[in-house]
C-alpha cells in the first residue's frame, strides 16, 4: 500500500454495510493492516471481517466512536440517510474531525446535502462509489470516483488503496457520484449490448465461446465483456451485482441527466430493458441476466 500523509499510514475504521460489495472492501482494509469495527444490519455478515483480523460491531456507535475514519457502503440514498442521521446515526457520535467516506452509489444531492449537514458536526465527507463488482472488491482493484475537498482525497489515499487501483478525484461534493452515474450507463448499455450480440451468435450457430474469445481481444473488448462471459457462457447469474440496484442507478442517472438537460436515447432504452427484468422478478440476479429477457423476445420461450 502506498503512504500519503492525512490519515496516516494506518487508520481506525468504522466499516458499515458488510454486504457482497462491503464485505470483501472491509477484509482488504483490514489486511491492509488498518484496524476495521464493521457493523451490518442484518447480522451473519461479519464473519469474513473477523477472520480477516477485524472486530464485529454492536452498533454503528460502537463501530464510529472512535474511529478516524468512517466508511459507509449501503444499497441507496434512504440507506444512507438512515445510518448517516438520527442519533444512533454516524454523526451524532463520530467524533470531530473523523473522514466519513461514502462508497455507496446514490443521488448527487443526497451526497450534497450529507457533505453540509456533517460539515455542521465538524466531520469532513467524500463521496467515492465504485466500480468493479464484487470480483473487483476481492481482488482490491476498485475504481473509484471521487468528489469533496482535495485535501480530504489526499488524506484518504491509504484507505483508497487498500481496496481500489484506479482513484480519481472529479470534483467538488456530488461530483463522484455523477460520475458514477455515467458509469452505471455505460455498464448498462454495455450488458444489453452483449446479451444481444449473444442470442444472435447462438442462433446463428456460432461457438459461442470462440467468439466471445476473439470479440474480447478486438475494439469490442471491455471489462464488461471480461468479467461477463464466463456467467454468460455459463448461464449463472448469481449477483455480482444486483439488476434491483442497476434499477435504481438507472434512476439515478436519467433523473440526473433531465436535470441538466442531457438527452440520453439509448441510455432510456436500457433503463426500461432493466425495469424490464426487475418487473419480472430477476431483480436479485446479476445484471448479466438481462441476457434472459434478450432470450425472451427472441423466442426461446419462458427463462428458467
Amino acid at each position: 500500500m502506498r503512504k500519503h500523509g492525512g490519515c496516516g499510514a494506518m487508520s481506525t475504521i468504522g466499516f458499515i454495510g458488510l454486504g457482497i460489495m462491503g464485505s470483501p472492501m472491509a477484509v482488504n482494509l483490514a489486511k491492509a493492516g488498518h484496524t476495521v469495527l464493521g457493523w451490518n444490519r442484518s447480522p451473519g455478515r461479519a464473519a469474513a471481517l473477523v477472520a480477516a483480523g477485524g472486530t464485529k460491531a454492536a452498533s454503528i456507535a460502537e463501530a464510529v466512536r472512535a474511529a478516524d475514519v468512517v466508511i459507509t457502503m449501503v444499497p441507496a440514498s434512504p440507506q444512507v440517510e438512515a445510518v448517516a442521521y438520527g442519533p444512533d446515526g454516524i454523526l451524532e457520535n463520530a467524533r470531530p474531525g473523523t473522514l466519513l467516506i461514502d462508497h455507496s452509489s446514490i443521488t448527487p444531492q443526497t451526497s450534497v446535502d450529507l457533505a453540509r449537514a456533517a460539515a455542521d458536526k465538524g466531520i469532513r465527507v467524500l463521496d467515492a462509489p465504485v466500480s468493479g463488482g464484487e470480483a473487483g472488491a476481492v481482488e482490491g482493484v476498485l475504481s473509484i470516483m471521487v468528489g469533496g475537498e482535495r485535501a480530504d482525497f489526499d488524506a484518504a489515499r491509504p484507505v483508497f488503496d487498500a481496496v481500489g487501483t484506479t482513484v480519481v478525484h472529479c470534483g467538488p461534493h456530488g461530483a463522484g457520484q455523477t460520475v458514477k452515474a455515467a458509469n452505471q450507463l455505460i455498464v448498462a448499455v454495455n450488458l444489453q449490448a452483449l446479451a444481444e450480440a449473444v442470442v444472435f451468435l447462438e442462433k446463428s450457430g456460432v461457438d459461442l465461446r470462440a467468439a466471445l474469445d476473439v470479440l474480447g481481444g478486438g475494439l469490442a473488448g471491455s471489462t464488461v465483456l471480461n468479467r461477463k462471459k464466463d456467467n454468460l457462457l455459463a448461464r449463472d447469474f448469481t449477483p455480482g451485482f444486483k439488476l434491483e440496484l442497476h434499477h435504481k442507478d438507472m434512476g439515478i442517472v436519467t433523473d440526473a441527466a433531465r436535470s441538466v438537460g442531457a438527452t440520453l436515447p439509448v441510455g432510456a432504452a436500457a433503463a426500461q430493458l432493466i425495469a424490464s427484468a426487475v418487473a419480472r422478478g430477476d431483480g436479485g440476479l446479476d445484471h448479466s441476466a438481462l441476457l434472459r429477457g434478450v432470450e425472451l423476445l427472441s423466442g426461446y420461450g419462458p427463462a428458467e
